[in-house]
């Protein structure tokens, strides 16, 4: 695999969910606070999941593997958002 991958893969993916968190953060709400949280692990997980790319290397398996988990996390954490979003929507205190 090109090297560039990982690198584009943490450029486009990480580093804009990482600034959203801490753009969010900034907020004395608590809702927002929370889906900062939310939005720093999925920064976390993509800037990972390009490390682990760069280490699978020419291993298009690991590779297959590394993407898959990553997009599962990734989605699970969207997924996490946007039900916390709708919680907080109805007035329900945000956890």
């Amino acid at each position: 695999m090109d090297p560039l991958v990982p690198l584009a893969v943490a450029l486009t993916g990480g580093l804009p969910a990482l600034g959203i968190a801490v753009w969010t953060a900034r907020s004395e709400n608590p809702q927002l606070r929370a889906g900062a949280r939310r939005w720093a692990l999925v920064a976390l997980v993509i800037l990972c999941g390009a490390a682990a790319l760069y280490f699978a290397g020419g291993n298009r398996s690991a590779a297959i593997v590394v993407v898959a988990a990553m997009a599962l996390a990734v989605n699970g954490l969207l997924l996490s958002l946007a039900l916390h979003v709708r919680r907080s929507g109805r007035g329900d205190p945000g956890r």
